[in-house]
């Protein structure tokens, strides 16, 4: 155990005083009794007495308490035995309840965080099972259509074929967000840098996405005109999949006839700020700290009339963090919301 005091004899030079005052007390008595009273004698008879029972009860005490807290420590397996025996047990006893009391706290937040994995783990098996089992239960019921007899008729054939293989895409939709969402967690993506201007690029995904935008009237568009490229270093291919994540959700949740817009700000230590801001719905506070969990939807109902695949603000979060970056995430209801990040801007643009 982690104590400064490697011993304290407390409670044995206690014990050893009163144990040595009842026995010199009796001693005393006895030798006036006997008339032999020498007051040298009794004095090294205490002296004696003391030192005696000072050893034996701090060894034994010392011992009692050694061997029944090892093994508390060695039942919940906290310690190895190799590093309790070279320390020694002291024999204050406010001190080992000090020490019994940051190991029973230490065990309580690591079984509080165990629960809350479980419960994150069963949320997720959950979502898992609810995103892959809908499309596959429509793909499954339109083949079995077909196979009842509806192949026979040409235009139902057709039209039950175009929606199962709709369903198939939705399943590699999922399937291939896992994958890349696995691949980040546990850094087995490589990320490919290179210096681009990200003024370019978030032009490209707004023409990427005009139609979808057009679709719900919204408008996207810079704060501002950028007459000057601004170059920064990542893997442009990653950062392009976060701003477009980032836009089809503004799009998803964005008011009809609204807009969302995008900023480049220049932030000190060579850092970018990239801004992502919409007039829609906005999300409520409570909702705001799961927003970046896998699967989370604000929308607790179970409907997918947005579509997605629940996974866009998780693999946004784990591709800013694996380039060492940072997201946040601002909202207000009925106002709308804003994300941004962060991103190193490349040496010409620094310059």
């Amino acid at each position: 155990m982690a104590i400064k005091l490697r011993k304290s004899y407390k409670f044995a030079l206690r014990s050893s005083l009163l144990i040595t005052t009842f026995l010199t007390g009796l001693f005393s008595t006895f030798l006036l009794y006997k008339g032999q009273m020498d007051w040298l004698f009794t004095l090294l008879f205490a002296i004696l007495c003391f030192g005696a029972a000072f050893l034996v009860i701090q060894i034994r005490v010392e011992r009692f308490i050694y061997r029944r807290v090892k093994k508390i420590y060695d039942d919940v397996s906290l310690l190895e035995s190799s590093t309790f025996s070279s320390k020694p047990v002291t024999t204050d006893m406010k001190t080992l309840t000090q020490e019994i009391e940051k190991f029973a706290e230490g065990k309580k937040i690591e079984i509080d965080t165990l629960k809350i994995r479980e419960e994150y783990r069963k949320d997720f098996l959950g979502n898992v099972s609810h995103e892959l089992k809908t499309p596959l239960f429509t793909v499954q019921g339109y083949i079995l259509t077909l196979l009842d007899g509806a192949m026979n008729d040409k235009k139902i054939r057709e039209k039950y074929l175009n929606r199962a293989n709709k369903g198939v895409e939705r399943l590699i939709y999922i399937v291939r967000d896992l994958d890349l969402i696995t691949k980040l967690e546990v850094g087995g993506l490589k990320l490919e840098r290179e210096d681009f201007d990200i003024i370019e690029l978030i032009g490209n995904v707004f023409e990427l996405l005009e139609m979808r935008a057009a679709e719900k009237e919204i408008t996207l568009t810079f704060d501002m005109e950028y007459e000057n490229p601004i170059y920064v270093n990542a893997d442009r291919e990653k950062i392009q999949q976060v701003v477009s994540n980032l836009l089809v959700n503004a799009i998803k949740y964005g008011s009809k006839n609204g807009t969302t817009e995008v900023s480049v700000e220049n932030l000190i230590k060579n850092k970018v700020i990239i801004r992502v801001t919409d007039n829609g719905e906005g999300i409520p506070k409570q909702h705001i700290p799961r927003l970046f969990e896998r699967f989370y939807r604000v929308d607790q109902s179970g409907s997918r009339k947005e579509g997605g695949s629940g996974l866009g603000l998780s693999i946004v979060k784990h591709i800013i963090e694996a380039h060492d970056e940072k997201i946040y995430v601002e909202s207000e209801e009925d106002v709308g919301s804003e994300f941004s990040f962060t991103l190193e801007k490349a040496s010409k643009s620094a310059s």
